[in-house]
């Protein structure tokens, strides 16, 4: 599947369904939705993206989806199966998450807690420190395990897996997602 700039262009600002199994073990959540990403409402589909490889590669899911044309059914059962869940901080489809304000991510990380808190998962993965920061006013904050819990659920904090963070490897990824994985007890 491909797209034309317009057509990716014709969904800024469009919103992405999460994918959340009923009782989720382990939230991970994104910045916000790429283009790509709400043109197959499918969290983190852009072709470039490591989040799935990151996945497979920590073990965490047992094979790579085919995510870059949207996730199948047998794909999307595979992730909700597993007790994983995936969100967004801010649900509003940009070319970059820089094109989002200060504002949005906190609001984000306010709506955020209470849906955490409605979910219940064990562990929540902040997926982007400087999301993270910004979001939830924790300026000095650091990559891992943070002190404080988010809706009763352990919080952690790992590397964005987009491309534009080309400094951090798949298997960089895969170390700093198995972490909250194993503290699901996914791992």
């Amino acid at each position: 599947m491909g797209f034309t700039r317009a057509e990716l262009e014709s969904y800024r600002g469009a919103s992405v369904d999460d994918v959340m199994p009923e009782h989720p073990k382990l939230v991970f959540v994104g910045i916000n939705p790429g283009l790509w990403t709400a043109a197959t409402n499918t969290p983190f589909a852009h072709p470039g993206n490591r989040f799935y490889p990151a996945l497979a590669s920590a073990g965490v899911i047992p094979r790579l989806p085919d995510f870059a044309n949207g996730l199948s059914d047998a794909d999307r059962r595979m992730i909700l199966d597993a007790g994983i869940g995936i969100s967004n901080l801010v649900n509003r489809a940009t070319v970059r998450a820089d094109e989002l304000t200060r504002d949005e991510l906190r609001a984000g990380a306010l709506r955020l807690a209470d849906d955490v808190a409605r979910w219940h998962p064990q562990v929540v993965a902040v997926v982007g420190l400087t999301a993270y920061r910004q979001g939830f006013d924790r300026p000095k904050a650091h990559a891992g395990r943070q002190d404080e819990r988010l809706g009763g659920a352990e919080l952690w904090v790992v590397p964005n897996p987009s491309g534009l963070n080309a400094h951090v490897t798949v298997a960089d990824l895969a170390r700093a997602y198995a972490e909250p994985a194993r503290a699901a007890g996914i791992v």
